[in-house]
């Protein structure tokens, strides 16, 4: 039986914590000071509020991200709110990942696919998992691709494959095999997180944003996009009051970098040389 020294150390544990302010509730209280809703108002217009609605509800039901800084979740939201993309995890368009006790900004395949088709130069653009028995045919040289949707034989992904058309009618055809796939994965991925939540959508990614970075065409908010999908985590700095606030976003949401040539990013996710083979 507990005894009344018990009692009284749990409850005036419990009286502590409930003193110290959850981080749920520290983000809520950077969301609501007028700096930052000026900001996302400047943004988003009347869709600021829904936004930054969609970061609490993001941050509320990630305990991973509840470990990172506040204001690196919220900096990382700016960046979405930039280009346009919601942070619903749901849709798939742009994630905020947990980086130790930092959030990061990550572009989705499909935040890759909305942004193409806002520059009005692709007629068509997608990607998607190659099952076991779909392949029958695969030349990277011509770039035939022959596939087979009716003979799968199983949910096992043996692939990935990427296509898109442009407006002048350039086409350009790719496919990754899933060993290319995890090679690409264990030399590159900076986080396991996406890929433990949703292997297909960060496959699907590596082979768009390959052939885009490559082959695409890419306007200044694409270069942007590539370019803060690449950027190692941003170092947070102590917020005490509203004018550090405004040098912080200003400083990471809005710092205007030229973008890399093309070239250097297509190097590092370009796809392994791979031999020319048929299926039987």
């Amino acid at each position: 039986m507990a005894t009344t020294k018990t009692l009284k150390n749990q409850l005036q544990a419990k009286n502590n914590a409930s003193q110290q302010p959850s981080t749920v509730q520290t983000l809520k209280g950077l969301l609501a000071s007028p700096t930052l809703k000026k900001r996302f108002e400047e943004i988003l217009d009347k869709r600021a509020p829904q936004f930054m609605t969609s970061i609490v509800n993001l941050y509320s039901s990630e305990k991973t991200l509840q470990k990172c800084d506040p204001m690196s979740v919220i900096s990382s939201a700016m960046v979405a709110a930039t280009l346009d993309l919601p942070v619903d995890k749901n849709l798939g368009y742009a994630w905020i990942v947990p980086y130790g006790n930092q959030a990061q900004f990550q572009l989705g395949y499909k935040g890759y696919i909305q942004l193409a088709l806002r520059t009005g130069q692709y007629r068509a653009i997608n990607v998607i998992e190659v099952y076991e028995g779909q392949l029958k045919k695969w030349n990277p040289l011509t770039e035939e691709l022959e596939l087979d949707f009716e003979a799968k034989v199983s949910d096992k992904v043996i692939g990935y494959a990427g296509f898109f058309e442009l407006i002048n009618g350039f086409r350009k055809t790719v496919y990754w095999t899933k060993e290319q796939i995890e090679a690409h994965r264990k030399r590159f991925s900076k986080s396991d997180f996406g890929w433990k939540n949703d292997y297909d959508a960060m496959a699907k990614k590596t082979v768009l944003k390959a052939m885009l970075s490559k082959w695409g065409i890419l306007s200044i908010e694409m270069q942007n996009a590539f370019i803060e999908d690449e950027k190692e985590v941003r170092e947070v700095k102590d917020i005490t009051n509203e004018a550090q606030e405004t040098d912080y976003i200003e400083g990471e949401a809005y710092e205007v970098i030229d973008p890399q040539p093309q070239e250097e990013t297509a190097t590092e996710n370009k796809p392994f040389e791979q031999e020319s083979f048929d299926i039987e």
